[in-house]
């Protein structure tokens, strides 16, 4: 991955934007976008589209969600700690201990997760889950009056760690989920101003997939694309005690995953597959017997009419503060996006 690429990843992934407060994540994608993209918009949900030539019938839609869990403020009480509920789906025991960020209107408002003490909890205590409701974060406020004059209820919060690369291609941060599907979306876009495809083509940044996926859904109606190629994380198998059984053999570096199943149109999966094949990119093979659980069921389920197609990136230790992924495979699923919709032309049948 060359090194405007990888700023460009950084600068997504330090940029703080949980559902339904993703502005500032898809200012940073839009700006990006501007730079090659024929057109830049975005709508009321905000969603962010980038297209390459006149949005119009036979779009195809390649599209990755850039919310991320988080947070937000739920009570300040008298003596100025703060108390919180999750947004997205959360481990609560990851919560514990963590530094965080609370974005505010004035700026970043920074502060800690604390909890009581192990030792002054009772022995009886102490094998009990930790939940969300036994945790508040402490800013440093002497009283509520002083932690109002800094926060407001309903800010949104995100664990406050930054990017670290294990190794050149190895990568270490939160938001991973999913903002690495919204780069590779835009890289896939990028590829494909080398040879123009035959039918318009739009790179989109969605919003809140992980709480309701409304976005996918809302951008499916607006385009109402010939196809759709969902782009999300999925589970990593190569670490011990993973789920090779449901999961399969999947791991970081070993190419972009496609899920095969209900909600997966079969002529999208198999022009993945053969794009993979021609390009000899490893494409490691999920089964998703109801549901993927990602934009591609809200695409299917829209009834825009749309063909989805799914394409995911093996993550390591998803929906943490250090989910792990390898630059590769993110090239890798670019490139095999660009080539499936260089594929695509306006007489394309993909009814099964």
């Amino acid at each position: 991955m060359e090194q405007p690429q990888r700023d460009f990843l950084k600068r997504l992934l330090a940029t703080p934007g949980p559902s339904g407060f993703e502005q500032a994540p898809a200012r940073v994608w839009r700006s990006e976008a501007e730079t090659f993209a024929d057109t830049v918009d975005h709508d009321v949900l905000g969603n962010s589209y980038a297209w390459l030539g006149e949005p119009g019938q036979h779009a195809v839609v390649i599209e990755g969600h850039i919310d991320e869990i988080g947070f937000l403020i739920t009570y300040v009480d008298e003596k100025g700690f703060i108390w919180f509920d999750k947004i997205g789906g959360w481990d609560d025991q990851v919560v514990v201990g963590q530094r965080v960020r609370i974005e505010t209107s004035n700026g970043t408002v920074r502060g800690v997760v604390g909890k009581k003490a192990a030792h002054l909890l009772k022995p009886s205590d102490r094998s009990k889950v930790t939940e969300i409701a036994d945790l508040w974060i402490d800013i440093g406020a002497a009283d509520r009056d002083g932690a109002l004059s800094r926060v407001q209820i309903g800010d949104p919060i995100v664990l406050d760690v930054e990017t670290l690369e294990l190794t050149d291609s190895l990568w270490v941060s939160r938001s991973i989920d999913n903002r690495v599907g919204a780069f590779v979306a835009l890289e896939a876009l990028r590829l494909l101003t080398e040879s123009r495809p035959a039918v318009p083509v739009v790179a989109v940044a969605a919003t809140q997939e992980e709480i309701n996926m409304s976005g996918a859904l809302h951008l499916s109606f607006r385009v109402k694309p010939k196809v759709g190629i969902a782009i999300d994380v999925t589970h990593a198998t190569d670490y011990p005690d993973a789920g090779k059984k449901s999961d399969n053999d999947v791991r970081i570096g070993g190419g972009p995953v496609l899920t095969r199943g209900s909600s997966i149109n079969p002529r999208v999966f198999a022009g993945l597959c053969a794009a993979g094949q021609e390009l000899g990119i490893p494409t490691p093979i999920q089964a998703a017997g109801r549901s993927s659980g990602t934009d591609a069921d809200a695409m299917i389920r829209s009834g825009a009419g749309v063909a989805p197609g799914l394409v995911s990136i093996p993550n390591r230790y998803m929906h943490s503060p250090n989910e792990v992924i390898s630059l590769d495979d993110l090239t890798a699923a670019a490139r095999l996006i660009a080539a499936f919709v260089g594929t695509v032309t306006p007489e394309s049948d993909f009814r099964p």
